[in-house]
């Protein structure tokens, strides 16, 4: 899978997720440290790829622009270290297929995951 990951959450993430075989990049490598979340959007769905981040305001964004993409991995809940992130992250690509991902906005709390498909309307 694509991501690209969202400035509240480690550049380590986007190591770990090439690591295990995704492309993965962070919002301050490609030049995007102090981006809107509307520049974000645009970038991930010009490449494919799907967010991920701690970011509230990107679900209200996707939906209320209507479109089927991207995609969007969202860690609620606040204060995940690192190594939280990496471990619920990994539970849920083991559960969820790539097309079950894309054109879906996946909320990752830590005791649920919901899963969301795009466009919402």
């Amino acid at each position: 899978m694509k991501f690209l990951i969202d400035m509240p959450l480690s550049p380590t993430l986007s190591h770990w997720l090439a690591e295990n075989g995704h492309d993965a990049v962070h919002a301050s490598v490609i030049g995007l440290h102090a981006a809107s979340d509307v520049e974000i959007i645009d970038r991930a769905r010009r490449e494919t790829r799907t967010v991920v981040t701690a970011d509230l305001d990107y679900p209200r964004l996707i939906a209320t622009a209507g479109g089927d993409s991207p995609s969007l991995v969202l860690f609620r809940g606040g204060d995940w270290t690192e190594a939280a992130v990496r471990t619920r992250l990994a539970e849920v690509l083991a559960v969820l297929t790539e097309d079950e991902i894309q054109s879906s906005i996946v909320t990752i709390d830590r005791d649920r995951v919901r899963r969301r498909r795009l466009p919402i309307g």
